[in-house]
This record gives structure tokens, C-alpha cells and sequence, in this order.
């Protein structure tokens, strides 16, 4: 594989994996904050995290390929785009389950523990992407959780009003 795929399959995987933690700890956290029962946290984040995966990955696909037809020596048989949206759907999928397991296995902590557990798994994003990409480890790790945080946030402000 040569670099420009690699770059074009890590940016996939970083932006589901990130994208996916942000929204759906900020999801069920503004949701748990408006007073839903535990079933209605699953199910709301379950669909969230399926419907996104999808839409997510179509989003990669039409991007990708709007830009592949771009150059005059594109073929369809050379696309990159399919595996670049795969990428983007398995990573939304997986990270997206995250922040729910705690909701899945136990009602008691899960609040906390989903909000960990998120915060945790996107320091450690930055760091091992800011590593494999060759950028700043902290800075990368940091600011990733960083604006996690902001998206619990707004997650729990919004469920307080709204509640």
C-alpha cells in the first residue's frame, strides 16, 4: 500500500473512530441527563451508532469517489473509495459500542463509566495516531479527549434543559 492510501484509510479510521465516540457519548449523556430509562438509552444508541455507521461510510464513498472521477486517469477497478467507506463504517461501528457497554451490562455506573471509558479511548486515539502519523503524541491525545469533553458537555446541557 502506498502512503497516500495509507493517509486516505488512517483518515477514515480516525474520523469514525472520533467522530463515533464524540457523538455517541454526547448522545447518551445528554439523553441519561434528560431522565431516559436505561432500555431507551440502548435503543436510542444503537440505532444512532448503526444508522450513523451507514451514513457515515456512504458520506466517505461519495467524497472519495466524487474525487477519484476528478482525475482523467481514474478507473472504477483502481477505486479506493470502497475500502476507504468500509473503513469509516467498521470503525463508527466498533468505537460507537464504547461509550453504550456500560449501559448494555449495569445501570448503576454506566453514566460515569460510559463518560470514561469515551474519554479515555480518544486520548489513546490521538496518541497512537499522533505516533503512527509522526505528529505531536500529547498535543494529539489531548486535544482529541479535549473536545470529546466539550461534546459531553453540550450533551449534558442540552438534556438538562430539555428535560
Amino acid at each position: 500500500m502506498d502512503k497516500k492510501h495509507f493517509i486516505l484509510y488512517m483518515r477514515n479510521f480516525i474520523f469514525g473512530a472520533e467522530d463515533s465516540l464524540v457523538s455517541t457519548v454526547g448522545l447518551l449523556s445528554g439523553i441519561v441527563s434528560a431522565g431516559i430509562v436505561q432500555k431507551e438509552v440502548v435503543i436510542s444508541g444503537l440505532i444512532l451508532i448503526f444508522v450513523e455507521s451507514f451514513s457515515m461510510s456512504v458520506g466517505s464513498f461519495l467524497s472519495e469517489r466524487t474525487t477519484e472521477e476528478h482525475y482523467p486517469d481514474f478507473k472504477h477497478t483502481e477505486s479506493r473509495s470502497v475500502s476507504a467507506a468500509f473503513i469509516m463504517f467498521l470503525s463508527y461501528l466498533f468505537f460507537g459500542l464504547i461509550p453504550l457497554f456500560p449501559y448494555i451490562i449495569s445501570n448503576k455506573h454506566a453514566f460515569l463509566l460510559s463518560i470514561l471509558a469515551s474519554l479515555f479511548t480518544l486520548f489513546l486515539l490521538g496518541f497512537v495516531s499522533a505516533k503512527i502519523l509522526k505528529t505531536k503524541l500529547l498535543k494529539s491525545a489531548v486535544r482529541m479527549m479535549t473536545i470529546g469533553g466539550v461534546a459531553i458537555c453540550l450533551g449534558i446541557i442540552v438534556g438538562v434543559i430539555a428535560k
